[in-house]
């Protein structure tokens, strides 16, 4: 299990803020679909920089916080996203990096049920030179279990084919779109509009008719940085580019 599934379930537990139509033109949406499924790539994480050791007790420029040192670092650490280092707490609370060494020992002993604390369902643990809740590997089934419920609907068939299409021919009005798959898209747009995959680019002065595109979301959900980056489609069609019909509006020709 990831370790980023294994922070999500730390602050959870810990109470932190987790139709029928023309058959040429539904197969030619299909593959579309299928263009659009093949530029699925993975996202590269970003680390954070570390501050100079001996900014971590100097200028914080924040308001000073009448709470211990333990209690400041808990909740910092509840909400991180990254492994703090000791260098980056210190700076945080405004105190030396040896203070702050002592109390993540007590908040990683008071998490660990020592003292005859209560042992809790996450742990404090150093990871790459920084510190972070994880949930404790004996819960991974229960927070997979979790996390798998709380993961959004798929969309259908009939929404990939419709994202495909706006994706190949944008900007697109949905009579365009129904037009392409022979059936009504309205629900489909709909949904695709809620969902932040597309989004409304212009209405036509003449037709007042609402043109869609595609939206930064799903250039990040398909790891790309730009509709240039998605597949041809002419491998995908049994007609080549012309299976497609027009190819006007095909970002950078990608036919």
């Amino acid at each position: 299990m990831t370790d980023d599934v294994h922070a999500r379930g730390a602050r959870a537990r810990a109470g932190g803020s987790a139709e029928p139509g023309g058959s040429d033109e539904i197969e030619d949406a299909r593959a579309l679909e299928l263009a659009l499924r093949a530029t699925t790539a993975g996202r590269a994480e970003v680390g954070a920089d570390v501050e100079d050791a001996d900014a971590a007790s100097g200028d914080v420029g924040t308001a000073p916080v009448d709470a211990p040192v333990d209690r400041q670092l808990e909740a910092i650490l509840m909400i991180a996203d990254q492994p703090q280092s000791l260098v980056a707490l210190a700076a945080a609370v405004g105190e030396p990096v040896a203070v702050v060494r002592q109390a993540v020992d007590r908040l990683v002993a008071d998490f660990d049920g020592v003292d005859g604390t209560v042992r809790r369902g996450f742990e404090l643990r150093e990871v790459g030179g920084g510190w972070r809740f994880y949930v404790r590997a004996e819960l991974d089934a229960v927070v997979e279990q979790f996390v798998e419920a709380e993961r959004p609907a798929r969309l259908s068939q009939a929404a990939l084919e419709t994202l495909a299409v706006v994706a190949y021919k944008q900007p697109i009005t949905r009579s365009q779109i129904a037009a392409i798959r022979a059936v009504n898209v309205d629900g489909v747009v709909r949904t695709l509009v809620a969902r932040g995959l597309i989004e409304e680019s212009f209405t036509d002065s003449e037709t007042g008719a609402i043109n869609y595109v595609t939206s930064e979301l799903l250039l990040q959900q398909l790891g790309i940085n730009s509709l240039d980056e998605l597949p041809l489609i002419s491998p995908l069609l049994e007609d080549g580019a012309d299976g497609f019909g027009q190819t006007e509006g095909i970002p950078d020709g990608r036919v």
